[in-house]
Formats: structure tokens, C-alpha cells, sequence
């Protein structure tokens, strides 16, 4: 199977199960497909001197992205509902293009009730934010990508 292969069969998995996000690892490279309402895209593998860049593929209803080799992850603490400004109706906390700090604040995961304020480990540029308002997000799930 080829890598065009491989990655139109792994478009077709994210597509048939309506999937957010797909990691595989295959040998020394992992891809990240990453679901949004955009024009398909796909870029190079999460580790670019393992492999070499893959080719695009067709358009699809979702664009699939891997995450820039330099971008720093913003996972998800706990299983929560995530909120993008402290109350409805309320600025969002950060935009994609923001520069933000260590300790600043990104979103607001609620679970049980409570609302968790989810800083920045980081300081950058936001470049993508995951989850869509009021989507509840997995332990581990990765929210923000913040490039230094």
C-alpha cells in the first residue's frame, strides 16, 4: 500500500465513523487527522525527517490537519464540557492568531458542575483550538496548538 493509499484509507475511517481526530503511528511517523469544517488539507507526518511529506488528497466534508512539528499541545486535564469565554455571550478567552502567556487563561473545562480555568503552559501564537463551544472533550484530548 502506498502513503497516498494509507492516508485516503485513514480519511475514509475518519469519515465512515464520523471521527474528530485520528493519531496512528506507522513505523517511525505519527499522523494526526484532525476533523474541521474546512477545505481538506494534509501536511507533512507529526515527525517530518521520518518520512516524506504526503501527498493532498481530494477534498472532503471535514479538512484533516496535522499539527506544525514545533506546536506545543494543550491537552485536556480532565473530561469536561469545554467553554471558549467565561459566560454566554462573553469574549472568548483567546482567538487563533492571540499571543498568549504562561498561566494565561485559555478556556473553561466544567465537569461535575464546576468550572476549571485551563491555563497556558505555554507562551505563543494560538494557531488552531480543537474543540468546538460547548463540546465535551476526553482526558488527554488535545485542545489548543500553540507555536513558540
Amino acid at each position: 500500500m502506498t502513503e497516498r493509499e494509507a492516508l485516503a484509507a485513514m480519511l475514509a475511517i475518519v469519515r465512515e465513523h464520523d471521527l474528530d481526530a485520528l493519531t496512528v503511528r506507522a513505523g517511525g511517523a505519527t499522523y494526526e487527522l484532525v476533523a474541521r469544517p474546512e477545505i481538506a488539507t494534509m501536511v507533512a507526518p507529526a515527525e517530518p525527517e521520518a518520512q516524506p511529506q504526503p501527498a493532498a488528497v481530494a477534498p472532503a466534508a471535514h479538512a484533516m490537519a496535522l499539527a506544525p512539528a514545533n506546536a506545543k499541545k494543550v491537552t485536556a486535564p480532565i473530561i469536561g464540557v469545554f467553554y471558549r469565554s467565561p459566560a454566554p455571550g462573553a469574549e472568548a478567552f483567546v482567538q487563533v492568531g492571540d499571543r498568549v502567556e504562561v498561566g494565561q487563561v485559555l478556556c473553561i473545562l466544567e465537569a461535575m458542575k464546576l468550572m476549571n480555568e485551563i491555563t497556558s503552559e505555554y507562551a505563543g501564537i494560538v494557531r488552531r483550538i480543537l474543540p468546538e463551544n460547548g463540546e465535551l472533550v476526553s482526558l488527554g484530548e488535545e485542545m489548543f496548538w500553540i507555536e513558540p
